[in-house]
Formats: C-alpha cells, structure tokens, sequence
C-alpha cells in the first residue's frame, strides 16, 4: 500500500509508504493520500493527524520528475494547479490539525507537503530544501508562499534561490520546523503534541485553524502556477531534468 494508516485513540497516522523510491510523490501517491485527508476531515473519530514518511531516509525526497521530464506548459500548469488542489491545499485546510513528522530528506515537493501542514516536527537528521531551480523550474506546490510565510522574504529568497538544503537544526533557528528530536524518538514527539492538541475542543481548533489561515491570501498561488507552467518551455527546463535523471551536473548558459 503507498498510504500506511492507523487510528489510535483519535490520532490518524498517515504513512507515505514507497521507501524504494525515498517517498518521493508521483500520482498515485498523490490520490491516495489525497482521499485518506479527505476521509479524515470528515471522520469523527479523528482528531488530530500525523504526516510521516517510511523508514530514516527521508519524509518525501521531492516529486518524480521522471513523470514530467517532457511535459509542455499547459501540462505544467495543470499539474501544479491539480497537486494544490488536490492535496496540498487540501491538507493545509484540513479541520483536524495535522502535524509532519519530518524523518530525513524532505526536499521539493516533500517540503512543500510538510509546510502545508499545520506544525512540522523534525528528526536531527533531516535535510529540508527547495532545489527546483536546478532543474530549470520553480517550486510548484506552494513553495514559493509557503515558505515566506514560515521563514521570512529574505530566508525564503535565500533557500529557493540557492537550491541549498538547510539541515533540521538550522530549519528550527528559522522557524521552518517547531521542533527537531532524534531520529528514535520522533514519531513519539508528533505524537505527544498531537495529544497536547487533541486535549481541547474540537470545535475550537477547527475555528483556529481557519481563522489563522484567514489572514494569508491566495492570489501568490495562482501566479505560481502560471510561473511554474512557463517554466517547462525553457531550454533549462529540459536540460536541468535530463541532467537530473541522467545523473550529471546540468550545463546552463553562463555555468
């Protein structure tokens, strides 16, 4: 199963499960995660979830970019505007706060699937970064507002910019993730917080979740799709994705 699920006294723990491919997100992963929060959302007997990823290496590595390596612009627009709506938007208005257990990488789309969350707990070992512009495109699942809003203009600028992956220590200086534990202790982290959360009223943690979203606008998603679409007519594009799965270093004008 590419979704492992458990309910434990109204804790839904929700593991991504395709270790072989370091978790990295491509379609069907995508729909079956996409319908497990929505079941979810609408279940009474959860209250809280946790995001997580199989095994030590790596919550989600990033998106399989074998699936859209040849992809024109209006197949990337719909991809990113698809993925936002279908899971990504669709996790960060969940009415049951849900909490990403970060273990090990945690890059591209992987990143922006635990920023949707509403809290991001870390493993010592986790590695947290957004390297789409090496491949010749741009953050397509909400990480380039996301991630301004958790970290700032400037750090967000700085990490999309560079492609660098930040480690979990300096992702908790920047208030990128609440907390970092190690490695053995982190799922029962995210889970104690979730029970800390589960303690109040239902009702009301619905309402603060909304209201707390309420105060970010939308319009920066729109534009990133248009962007991110654009992105897949380019020169770069093509040659930062081959490059990628022919496993060299991409050769872009002026490098």
């Amino acid at each position: 199963m590419l979704i492992l699920s458990e309910l434990h006294e109204g804790l839904l723990v929700l593991t991504i499960n395709r270790p072989e491919a370091l978790n990295a997100l491509n379609g069907d992963v995508i729909r079956a995660l996409s319908e497990a929060i929505q079941a979810a959302s609408t279940n009474d007997d959860v209250r809280a979830l946790v995001l997580t990823g199989s095994g030590e290496k790596a919550f989600v590595a990033g998106a399989d970019i074998k699936e859209f390596a040849e992809f024109n612009a209006e197949q990337g627009r719909a991809l990113s505007a698809q993925g936002q709506t279908a899971l990504f938007d669709l996790v960060e208005q969940c009415p049951k706060p849900v909490i990403a257990a970060v273990n090990g990488y945690a890059l591209g789309g992987g990143l922006e699937l635990a920023m949707a969350a509403h809290i991001r707990v870390a493993s010592e070992n986790a590695l947290l970064g957004l390297p789409e512009v090496s491949l010749g495109v741009i953050p397509g699942y909400g990480g380039t507002q996301r991630l301004p809003q958790l970290v700032g203009k400037g750090k967000a600028m700085e990490m999309i910019l560079t492609a660098r992956a930040i480690p979990a220590s300096d992702a908790l200086a920047c208030g990128l993730v609440n907390a970092v534990v190690p490695q053995a202790e982190l799922l029962n982290a995210a889970k104690q917080l979730a029970g800390q959360i589960m303690k109040n009223a239902p009702t009301a943690l619905s309402a603060a979740l909304k209201s707390v979203l309420a105060g970010y606008s939308r319009d920066g998603f729109g534009a990133e799709i248009e962007h991110f679409g654009a992105c897949f007519e380019t020169e770069d594009f093509r040659e930062g994705t081959q490059a990628f799965i022919a496993k060299r270093k991409p050769q872009f004008p002026g490098k």
